[in-house]
Parts: C-alpha cells; structure tokens; sequence
C-alpha cells in the first residue's frame, strides 16, 4: 500500500510539474526555409520580380522568429518573412498550447495593420474536424473568415515527407476572394502553404505555393537591404479587362483598361485617371485632355479598373498617356501609343 501511494503521488508530482507545448516555438531565430512558387492571373504584372520560362516566379525565402513585443498587455514575438534580402512582410503572433494568434501585420513599407479582434491562425484541438470563424477589421477592412482542420494527411515536401492538419481558410468577405490551405506538423509548424486569390469575376489575381526545404534551425537574421517605398499605386494598360499588358493599341480597339493596384494608401484615398493625348497630329492640340475619372479606395490595398472607350471616329493615331493621382499626387504615368 505504501509503495502504491508513493507512485501515485509521484504521478501528480509529475502531471502537476507538466506543462503544456505551445503549438509552434517562439524562440528567438527560429528559421524555416521555404520553397516558394508565385503565380499572378493573365495580364497582371510582377514590375519587382521576373518569371521563369514556365510564367511563374520561383526564388527561395524565410520565415524567422525575430524580436519580443507587448501587443495589448500580450506578450509577442515577430515572425518576419525574409525574401530577396528584404523584409516582405511581419505577423506579430503569440503563441500558447491553445493557439497561434495573429495581432497586427506589418508590410514591406513599415506600415503597421492591426487586427481588432485579433485572428486565430490556428485553434486546440489539433484534430480533423476542429472548426472557427473570424470576423473584424483588418486596417478598415471588415472581413469574414471560416477556417476548419479539414483533414489529417500525409503531405509531400522538400524537407521530405510528414503526416500532418490540413488547415483550411475561406474568405468571402473583404476585399478578393481568398482560398488557403496550411499543411501544420506538430513540434515543425507549417511545412506547406498554399493561398489563391482571385477577382470577383472568378478570375485568378495571385497563387502563391510554399514548401519547406529544411528542418527549421536555429540562424542568424539575414541580412536586410535598405528599402524604398513602393508606389501608392502600379498599373497597367490593357485591351481587355483581363488582357495582356502591353502599351500598343490599335485605332479600333472598343476600350482601353488600366488595372491598378494600392500599396498603403491612406484612408479614403481618392484615386484619379486622367487620359492624355500627347501627340495626335492635327486632330488634337498638344497634350490633350480626354477624359478624366475617379474613384474613392476604401482601403489600404484597394485594387480596381478605369477604362476609356473608342471615340465615333475612331482612335486618332499617335501618342498617348495615362495620369494616375491620389489625392490629387502624380503616383504612376503611363505612356501608350495607338496605331492604325
């Protein structure tokens, strides 16, 4: 009887001593080296990056736990995305044995996005089945989010092979549509990633695939080139609303469009396009003022279309330019030409 009671009180000893894993590490410089393969739908352009001879973008990046905050009275670590010597992107994550919870994002332009609430990336029990949903303000966007632990599966990866949760997130509120599946390995993290993001029209805006390499490891933080703020806004010209980007266009063409793009932009921005013929010979005076529109972004990374349609007559040949402003600020300038 003595010996039962003392391996009985040894065993809450030592289930009171135990203490619960957080569902991914948080120590500092922690890396994971992924393999990433980027993808953009016809007619949009990557102006900082240069696709392969198969259409799609092919480099390696890493996923590094960096520096400690307090968010809200929560202790947080940064996980900064590194890719081409920069820092693309930082989620500010807490972790514990009960979730990994995302309070605010940081882009490559420093501008800090917080999420009220903030949004849990993954949820107890790691477990076929297990199910969330996610509604608040991402900046002044409000979005609505359904994730669920849709399998437990095998995946196949660099790193090799690992039996893994399927985690899957559907937004259908807010901005694109947005489909990711997360492959999450218990004591490794997310060994795959995989995120699609299209129009509302259904056709593809960006798809964007991530699979470990290695083991994570523990490294030093890379290098960080100094970085220069991208344009407010990237556009480009097309004959079709999900055309090919080019800057020629015949004299018959039924409309013009320029797809646009924001980086940051401030709340409420005003986004104009002016259409400027340049140089049209006799039909028109130098530096011409065709038409002009605008449009109000309601947030930060507002993305949409301008379109300019044929006159009776037809195109004028010569040249032309496209004026794109927020908030009355010269962003972008496009010229074009139209050619008989």
């Amino acid at each position: 009887m003595t010996r039962f009671l003392g391996v009985l009180f040894g065993l809450i000893l030592a289930a009171m001593g135990a203490v619960a894993e957080p569902l991914l590490t948080a120590t500092e410089g922690t890396t994971w080296e992924y393999a990433m393969t980027q993808e953009v739908g016809k007619g949009i352009s990557l102006s900082d990056l240069k696709p392969d001879a198969d259409g799609k973008v092919h480099m390696t990046v890493m996923y590094r736990v960096g520096d400690e905050e307090k968010i809200d009275g929560k202790s947080a670590r940064r996980f900064e995305m590194h890719r081409s010597g920069v820092v693309s992107n930082t989620d500010i994550l807490s972790v514990d044995d009960q979730a990994i919870t995302c309070y605010a994002r940081i882009g490559e332009d420093g501008e800090r996005i917080k999420l009220a609430p903030p949004q849990k990336m993954l949820m107890a029990p790691i477990k076929a089945g297990t199910k969330w949903d996610y509604d608040g303000m991402i900046s002044d966007m409000k979005v609505h989010q359904t994730y669920s632990i849709a399998a437990e599966e095998d995946v196949h990866v660099p790193a090799g092979k690992f039996h893994s949760f399927r985690v899957h997130l559907e937004q259908t509120a807010g901005g694109p549509a947005i489909a990711v599946d997360r492959w999450f390995v218990p004591g490794v993290g997310f060994v795959k990633d995989e995120t699609t993001m299209k129009f509302p029209n259904g056709d593809l805006l960006q798809h964007i695939v991530l699979e470990l390499k290695n083991p994570p490891k523990i490294a030093s933080r890379p290098e960080v080139k100094a970085t220069v703020a991208p344009k407010k806004i990237s556009v480009g010209l097309a004959p079709e609303l999900t055309g090919e980007v080019t800057t020629s266009f015949s004299s018959d063409l039924p409309k013009i469009y320029a797809r646009w793009q924001g980086n940051a932009l401030p709340e409420k921005a005003i986004i104009r396009a002016v259409w400027i013929a340049e140089d049209v010979g006799a039909v028109a005076p130098p530096n011409y003022k065709i038409d002009e529109a605008k449009v109000t972004a309601n947030r930060a990374a507002q993305f949409g279309t301008f379109t300019i349609s044929r006159p009776n007559k037809g195109w004028p040949a010569g040249k032309y330019r496209a004026e794109f402003y927020v908030n009355d600020e010269l962003s972008e300038q496009v010229e074009f030409t139209i050619s008989k």
